[in-house]
């Protein structure tokens, strides 16, 4: 079965063909890659999503199709009947090189004019036209192997799911605006003047009233919607893996998704992961890896150096430790040799982007140690560094002395930077790890107060319900991330099901119950009904693909992305509208000056 052309009829696709199609007679569909003129024969490249077959015109077995191929050009559209024979000069690196079609029937199905960005996997054409001609870009065998890895994950996790009673259901597009931390795509209502839906950042309320309808295990492969600043890897517009599960708690989430994550693995990537994946508290994270999303692929963990230079005479680290900071190092072992004194300045540099003032260092040799700090520093002082550094002759040691949230941000950041430079990490290998016990809150300077680090909803440790009230700052939530190669892959926790306990919390976050009702009112209403112990995950779908396919530009994975400005460059959106159409929607365009 196949597509109707005139009288040809797809028999099969260019990419499948092999040596045991010898001798039939086949009709074949696709675009032209190239087209090479010998004299006596043509050959041409025809290419399909299945791959490519080379086909030959030869005058002796058709003039007619041998005189309209000196015609076809790059990307034309054709249709070719003929049969299938073994190739004299065979090609190994393609899977239909055994064999080559020798045409009887030409039909040029549409031509096409010169394409303004080559279709092959190794282009160097900018970014900027790639998006502009994302249908051209998209016909290269790389994009569309990406799309259909996203496909066959989709495909294995609704399989998984479906498999252990998940429901999938979805929730709606237009919704009421909730403070969920970044800012809301806002969409007039017509029939409502005055009055705005807001995109959903997550279906993170309507999953859980979802719980209180009693569906016991619910799932949705889901758009969501942020109007943030674009960094390199966020797009406005994204997908998530959303799940959510009644009468359960921590063990029984993670449970399930690791079986989940090892089919996931096993089927896309042939990989069998190692069950239980490891787990670590948050803290243990930060403390080792200054990261609550740490690569574990290479070492260079934090060392924590403060109580052996707490007295220093060097009041860069001692008087650090006397304003209630800390002096942390990791020990790049074995390769001081790798950075000069050029390179250590453009590492201090890195690290100070992070908000670091500097980055002290030491190299240990066999002489001895040298460092611009030695100086400061007595003979036993710098002994016991390097013995809580485990330094060795041949080790390069890094530090940076500030407040404890900029230590490990600069050295989480330095010593993946370092790993980078030193070409130490392997793309290759999967190292995942549950990061659990977050702080239920962080401090927002700004605002002058504790915000909720997930969702107001993140039901606390049980043994730290009680400090709530008066110890806010460390409350751990039953929260828990998915961390692969350094990347968060997917995160959740357990909510409150509890009237009295979200009480709490709302007070802890600043907010009055009128607040609290304003925002929330139709979650709490439903609370009052009977709630169940319930929690989920959420995978960052683009994220995982990226991950399968090997790439670090999440561009790659999605079929029609956004530029960094949030732009399309393929259809110009956005774009102005009609003051017709706003005029319909009661709104007024006021667009300040620069």
């Amino acid at each position: 079965m196949g597509e109707r052309m005139g009288n040809l009829r797809r028999t099969h696709m260019c990419g499948t063909l092999r040596i045991e199609n010898e001798g039939q007679e086949v009709i074949l569909m696709g675009w032209v890659q190239k087209r090479r003129n010998l004299g006596s024969l043509v050959f041409v490249d025809l290419r399909d999503t299945s791959g490519i077959a080379q086909v030959v015109f030869d005058s002796d077995i058709s003039e007619e199709a041998f005189n309209k191929a000196s015609k076809i050009r790059s990307e034309y559209v054709i249709a070719v009947k003929g049969k299938v024979q073994e190739r004299q000069s065979k090609n190994p690196d393609l899977p239909t090189g055994d064999i080559e079609v020798f045409v009887e029937e030409l039909k040029i199905l549409d031509e096409a004019e010169t394409p303004p960005i080559y279709i092959k996997d190794d282009d160097d054409v900018s970014e900027t036209m790639k998006l502009k001609y994302r249908y051209l870009d998209l016909r290269k065998p790389s994009m569309q192997n990406n799309l259909k890895i996203r496909h066959k994950t989709a495909r294995v996790i609704r399989e998984f799911l479906d498999d252990n009673s998940f429901v999938e259901i979805e929730t709606p597009m237009l919704t009421k605006p909730t403070p969920e931390g970044a800012r809301d795509y806002l969409v007039p209502s017509r029939v409502n003047p005055g009055k705005f839906y807001a995109l959903p950042q997550s279906p993170q309320l309507m999953k859980q009233l979802l719980m209180v309808s009693g569906m016991d295990r619910y799932y949705q492969i889901v758009k969501c919607f942020r109007d943030e600043d674009l960094r390199a890897n966020r797009q406005p517009e994204f997908t998530q893996v959303d799940i959510e599960m009644s009468f359960v708690d921590i063990d029984d989430v993670i449970a399930i998704n690791e079986k989940l994550i090892y089919k996931m693995f096993k089927e896309i990537e042939g990989i069998e992961i190692e069950l239980p994946i490891k787990r670590m508290t948050y803290k243990e994270a930060m403390d080792r890896f200054g990261s609550d999303k740490p690569d574990l692929r290479f070492g260079f963990e934090l060392v924590n150096i403060s109580d052996v230079v707490k007295d220093s005479e060097f009041k860069v680290f001692s008087g650090t430790i006397k304003n209630g900071g800390e002096i942390r190092g990791i020990n790049v072992n074995g390769n001081a040799d790798s950075f000069s004194r050029k390179d250590i300045s453009k590492l201090e540099d890195f690290a100070k982007t992070y908000g670091a003032k500097g980055l002290a260092w030491m190299k240990i040799t066999d002489e001895g140690v040298s460092s611009p700090i030695a100086k400061f520093l007595k003979g036993e002082e710098i002994n016991n560094i390097i013995e809580k550094m485990q330094g060795k002759s041949g080790d390069l040691l890094l530090f940076v002395a500030d407040k404890p949230s900029v230590v490990f941000d600069a050295l989480g950041h330095l010593r993946v930077e370092v790993a980078k430079r030193l070409d130490m990490i392997d793309k290759d290998r999967f190292e995942l790890v549950w990061i659990t016990e977050f702080p239920l809150f962080e401090y927002d300077e700004e605002e002058d107060r504790f915000v909720a680090k997930h969702h107001p909803f993140t039901h606390p440790m049980d043994e730290d319900i009680e400090l709530l009230e008066t110890e806010p700052e460390k409350v751990r939530a039953k929260a828990y991330d998915i961390v692969i190669n350094g990347e968060e892959a997917g995160g959740g926790s357990i909510r409150i099901n509890n009237s009295q306990l979200q009480e709490k919390m709302f007070k802890a976050l600043g907010f009055t119950m009128e607040e609290a009702w304003e925002k929330f009112g139709f979650l709490l209403e439903a609370f009052k009904y009977g709630v169940p112990p319930h929690g989920g995950i959420a995978y960052g779908f683009d994220r995982l693909i990226m991950f399968f396919a090997k790439t670090e530009n999440i561009k790659d994975v999605v079929a029609f992305p956004k530029t960094q400005s949030a732009s399309c460059l393929m259809t110009e959106a956005p774009t102005t509208v009609s003051e017709k159409q706003l005029d319909e929607l009661y709104v007024s365009v006021k667009v300040k000056e620069d």
